[in-house]
């Protein structure tokens, strides 16, 4: 039997705020608020830009610096120009976040993670 991989654009993100969310608003109206997570593996630190539109409340009260939060949501390259320069950004486009305390709800998380994967 042959199986036919889908292609999935997952991410699942365990690690500490490292600076204060910056919020801003779209043209659109939209609110946009972006924030880096730390990750340590084997002994090094890597950081993710991570950013969320139109956040709910619960989502905004875990995202404080210093706070060991969970991301999911997928990975985004988006394009902008500056200074008359086209500059890139590749980054976590979070569709919750939680703080990882709250094991139910990361437990929930990791269940729809699953569940992506397995379609």
């Amino acid at each position: 039997m042959s199986t036919t991989c889908q292609p999935i654009n997952l991410v699942v993100l365990r690690g500490q705020v490292r600076a204060e969310p910056v919020q801003r608003e779209l043209p659109s109206g939209s609110r946009v608020v972006q924030f880096d997570v730390a990750t340590e593996v084997d002994g090094a630190t890597s950081t993710a830009p991570v950013s969320m539109t139109d956040p709910p409340t619960t989502s905004l009260d875990a995202i404080a610096v210093g706070a060991d939060v969970v991301v999911f949501g997928g990975v985004r390259r988006r394009f902008f120009r500056v200074d008359g320069r086209t500059q890139s950004r590749t980054e976590v486009v979070a569709q919750r976040v939680v703080a990882a305390r709250r094991t139910a709800s990361v437990n929930r998380l990791l269940t729809a993670a699953a569940a992506t994967i397995d379609r």
